[in-house]
C-alpha cells in the first residue's frame, strides 16, 4: 500500500488526484490552506474507498512553516499508518495570476515565485527525508510554459523554472531512484482563477476551438493522468514534462 502526499488537495485538480490515487489503492495526506470544510469533505468522500487519508493546514508559499509542517507528515505517517516514509510527493499547490508584463508589480511577483517555485523547490528538500527510495516526485507545470498568451508572464515563468527543476531533480536523486517529472496541464475547467475556463462561456469556447479534441480539459483529464505518473507501470518516465493539454497548439 502507497501513501501520497498532495500539497493543494482539498479542491480543484489536487482534489481530482486524491481520488483517482485513492481508486487504485493509494492512501493520502493532503495539504489545504483555508478551507477546512472541503479537507473534512474529502476524507469523508474517500473512506467508503477503504483509504486512509489525513488534512493538515499549511500555506504552500511561505517557507517558515515547513519545518513545522514536515514534523507534522512525520507524525501523521507515525499515528496513521505506522510508517516513517511516504512514496509519492505532488506539488500541485497554486493560483493564478493575470496581469499585463508592463503592469505586474513587485508583490505580486513575489506572491508567484514563493508559490509556485520557491515554495516548491524548498518544501521538496524538507520533505526528501521522508519519501522512500524508489519513490515518485510529480511537480505540476503549465501549458502556458510552452506558449504564451498575453498576462501569464510571471506565472508562466515561475512554472517554466518548474520544468528545468523538475530535470536536475530526477538528475540528482536518481541514486535513490526517485523518479520526478512534472505535467504541465493545459486549460481545465475547475475553480482556478476564480472559475475563468469553466465559467466563461466565450473563453471556453475560443480555448476549445484551438484545441484538437475539441474541448477544454476537465479534472478527471489530469487525476487519471497523474495517477499513472506515479504508478509503478510509469516506473521508466523520469525527468520529462508531460503535456496533458488536448494538443492544444500542438
Amino acid at each position: 500500500m502507497k501513501i501520497a502526499l498532495i500539497t493543494g488537495g482539498s479542491r480543484g485538480l489536487g482534489r481530482n488526484m486524491a481520488q483517482h490515487l485513492a481508486a487504485r489503492g493509494t492512501d493520502i495526506i493532503f495539504a489545504y490552506r483555508t478551507r477546512k470544510d472541503e479537507a473534512d469533505s474529502l476524507i469523508d468522500e474517500l473512506k467508503p474507498m477503504g483509504r486512509k487519508a489525513v488534512a493538515l493546514q499549511l500555506d504552500a508559499g511561505v517557507t517558515g512553516g515547513f519545518d513545522a509542517f514536515t514534523g507534522q507528515v512525520r507524525e501523521a505517517l507515525q499515528t496513521t499508518w505506522g510508517r516513517d516514509r511516504f512514496d509519492v510527493l505532488i506539488n500541485n499547490a497554486g493560483t493564478g495570476l493575470y496581469a499585463p508584463f508592463a503592469e505586474t508589480t513587485e508583490a505580486q511577483f513575489d506572491e508567484v515565485m514563493n508559490l509556485h517555485f520557491k515554495g516548491v523547490f524548498f518544501l521538496t528538500q524538507k520533505l526528501l527525508p521522508l519519501i522512500h527510495d524508489g519513490g515518485a516526485i510529480l511537480n505540476v507545470s503549465s501549458g502556458l510554459a510552452r506558449f504564451s498568451y498575453p498576462g501569464s508572464s510571471a506565472y508562466a515563468a515561475m512554472k517554466g523554472a518548474i520544468d528545468v527543476l523538475t530535470r536536475y531533480q530526477a538528475v540528482e536523486l536518481g541514486a535513490r531512484r526517485i523518479r520526478v517529472n512534472s505535467i504541465a496541464p493545459g486549460a481545465i475547467a475547475t475553480d482556478f482563477g476564480g472559475g475563468r475556463v469553466r465559467d466563461d462561456a466565450h473563453l471556453n469556447a475560443a480555448i476549445a476551438s484551438q484545441t484538437p479534441l475539441g474541448r477544454v480539459g476537465l479534472p478527471d483529464d489530469i487525476g487519471g493522468a497523474v495517477a499513472m505518473l506515479v504508478s509503478d507501470e510509469a516506473g521508466w518516465i523520469n525527468g520529462q514534462r508531460i503535456e496533458l493539454s488536448g494538443g492544444i497548439h500542438a
